[in-house]
């Protein structure tokens, strides 16, 4: 009987095999691409596809079902090659001796500039039967597919993630508990090595749980291994900016860094792991989680300084670019805020694609009275039948891509001031008068908005039709002049309403009834909390990091009818020596204190009016009021008395220059608060 010391050892290489093939998963069609190609199909295989994504394993695969098939296979590996044809025909010569040969080449991109030789010179002396099979990070040159002569005999596989089913099969061969599979399937997708490393440190870590995140560990390595190294640290930026960008363009890119920005695009196109769609450029999910994560970590302020610099970008774009390029605006000011919970369980960024936004036309009609009924009510279509017809513009529509099928539709409605016929038409409207009226009226030439939606129950929630429909929402109130309050109306969600308050978005507390149908009005005052503050509150809550109470709202504007803000120009001109006085004004809280550059609002609103008094001096009909004015104000006389008395005017002539000309002061200051301008 032998005893165990006389049996062959166990090699520790079949054990890393054995290992290798448990955790192999998915790949069908391309070992069915494979096997084909054993069998004659094609004599060469090029597959390519971004790092980490499973070459490797799959050759591996392709190796051990040929050596099960009897075939001879020899492989290279483009990382230890040296890259001469020479030195290359030395290690593979063989395969041109054997019909049966299978030649497999790993990391071909490190030998690169042997393609042309490989394509021209070695593979064209191959016998018919044997089979090589190249793979790298780059795709073949055009040359391959632009040669009729292979057509036939090269197949091109572009190797991708794995699918749900394969990655959970992964997780599930690794040993990953199941409370574990969320946080790592969202950070790693499909991507094998992601899943492959993130497992490795998860079934390690025993204070591991369903709020796991990546370890700087992991995004070093898949960093090293995706991305590895970058020529300078201006194409390190312009990798930082393509992975915070929904879609990275060469317009954007100039707008983030303006040297040599040509060369910086053209090289960010060449990256294995950068794709390209008619937005622009994006990289591999993973790619651009990593490279977020570690410029998090590493560099703060500079991911700060980036993320404010590429909101500005899109910020100024919405106003002025043509309303068919809006919704990309909006949606990717939106991405940049994509790692924030709310946004990201309320976007499906699919909308692009799948669903595509539309005018209104008169033929609509009916279609829209349709869905408004099956959706709602009866109440509801009679309210969309009557808006169509008088403010036919407010309406978009939203159709999938595939078949023109109505998913849902919008409404913006601009409403200037009270009509009894609209009220009594649509309770919504009524009620949207009168929340503004209870808390901050409207005042002149101001308006307020009014949003519904109605979407078929499939395209509810999450979808790609509700990203649009938000996009316009939000480009509609970035965008508008001079709205005081919008208002979206929906049925009453407690998710949602914390998605709306994230957005500064209320209850005021009137609810409107169409039919039996309860509908909740979430508001926003825009001149309480204006377009650059409210964006301003967003940056805060992403670049703070998760709080577990909201971050500081942003000082709100002070919202003063005409009458109320003369009353108090006209206290802050009697208090100009005064900062203290001055700082408790209201007018530190109005439009033309808060857009200052001065971070004093006592001294800017000093400033203000000085400048406001000095202005008058340029028109000829207008230099006594400013005598007046200065006399009073500006030169410390301490009564009106010894005002007149200096200026040698009678007091009652005095007191009418006076008053002119403060009347004046208010009624320019006024234009500017309204419409940011000086009046005339």
């Amino acid at each position: 009987m032998s005893s165990p010391n006389d049996q062959d050892p166990v090699m520790l290489g079949l054990r890393l095999q054995a290992a290798r093939e448990r955790a192999f998963v998915g790949r069908e069609e391309d070992l069915a691409t494979f096997r084909s190609a054993l069998c004659g199909a094609h004599s060469v295989l090029y597959v390519h596809g971004p790092g980490g994504v499973g070459k490797s394993a799959l050759l591996r695969r392709f190796s051990l079902e040929a050596a099960e098939a009897g075939r001879r296979v020899t492989m290279l590996d483009g990382r230890t090659l040296d890259p001469t044809p020479a030195a290359f025909e030395a290690e593979a010569g063989s395969v041109l001796k054997d019909e049966r040969a299978v030649l497999v080449i790993d990391a071909f991109e490190r030998v690169q500039g042997l393609e042309g030789w490989l394509r021209e010179r070695f593979l064209p002396r191959l016998p018919v039967g044997a089979l090589v099979v190249v793979a790298g990070r780059t795709p073949p040159d055009m040359t391959w597919t632009a040669d009729p002569g292979w057509a036939h005999a090269l197949r091109v596989m572009a190797l991708r993630d794995l699918g749900p089913v394969d990655a959970e099969a992964l997780l599930d061969a690794r040993g990953v508990a199941d409370e574990m599979r969320g946080p790592l399937l969202a950070f790693a997708g499909g991507h094998p090595l992601a899943l492959s490393l993130g497992a490795a440190v998860a079934i390690k870590d025993s204070q591991a749980s369903s709020r796991w995140t990546p370890s700087q560990d992991v995004v070093a390595t898949l960093l090293d291994q995706l991305v590895g190294e970058v020529p300078t640290l201006a194409h390190r930026h312009a990798l930082e900016v393509c992975a915070h960008a929904y879609m990275t363009t060469e317009e954007l890119l100039r707008e983030i860094l303006p040297d040599d920005t040509a060369s910086l695009f053209a090289w960010l196109r060449r990256l294995p792991f950068v794709e390209s769609s008619r937005m622009g450029l994006f990289p591999h999910d993973v790619v651009r989680e990593v490279l977020e994560a570690d410029l998090r970590w590493r560099d703060p302020q500079g991911y700060a300084d980036m993320h404010r610099r590429i909101t500005a970008y899109f910020t100024g774009r919405i106003p002025v670019v043509s309303d068919a390029w809006v919704l990309g605006a909006v949606g990717s000011l939106f991405y940049l805020h994509r790692s924030v919970g709310t946004t990201a369980e309320f976007h499906s960024w699919r909308g692009d694609g799948e669903v595509y936004e539309d005018v209104f036309r008169p033929e609509d009609v009916d279609a829209l009275v349709r869905m408004a009924a099956a959706v709602e009510n009866d109440e509801s279509a009679a309210a969309v039948a009557f808006w169509t017809r008088r403010q036919p513009k407010a309406f978009r529509l939203y159709r999938r891509t595939e078949t023109g099928e109505l998913a849902g539709f919008c409404s913006w409605l601009r409403l200037s001031e009270v009509s009894e016929e609209e009220a009594a038409a649509d309770p919504i409207v009524a009620t949207a008068w009168a929340n503004a009226r209870a808390i901050a009226p409207l005042r002149p030439g101001e308006h307020v908005a009014v949003g519904r939606t109605w979407v078929r129950e499939e395209y509810g929630g999450t979808s790609p039709a509700m990203d649009l429909m938000q996009w316009r929402a939000v480009g509609y109130c970035l965008s508008a002049d001079r709205m005081a309050w919008s208002f979206m109306a929906m049925r009453d969600d407690h998710a949602m309403r914390d998605y709306l308050r994230y957005y500064d978005m209320h209850d005021l507390g009137q609810h409107a009834w169409l039919g039996e149908t309860e509908y909740v009005l979430f508001a926003h005052d825009w001149r309480a909390t204006p377009a650059q503050a409210w964006l301003d509150r967003l940056d805060q809550l992403l670049l703070d990091g998760p709080q577990e109470s909201p971050a500081p709202p942003v000082p709100e504007l002070a919202v003063m009818s005409q009458a109320e803000f003369a009353g108090a120009v006209r206290k802050a001109l009697r208090h100009l020596s005064r900062p203290a006085e001055l700082a408790v004004s209201p007018l530190t809280r109005s439009r033309i204190v808060t857009e200052d550059a001065d971070s004093d609002p006592a001294k800017a609103l000093r400033r203000i009016l000085e400048q406001a008094i000095d202005d008058l001096r340029q028109d000829p009909r207008a230099a006594k009021f400013h005598r007046a004015l200065a006399g009073t104000y500006l030169h410390g006389a301490l009564t009106q008395e010894i005002a007149a008395e200096r200026l040698g005017l009678p007091f009652t002539t005095y007191r009418r220059h006076l008053l002119a000309g403060v009347k004046r002061v208010c009624e320019d200051l006024w234009h500017r608060e309204i419409h940011g301008t000086v009046g005339s």
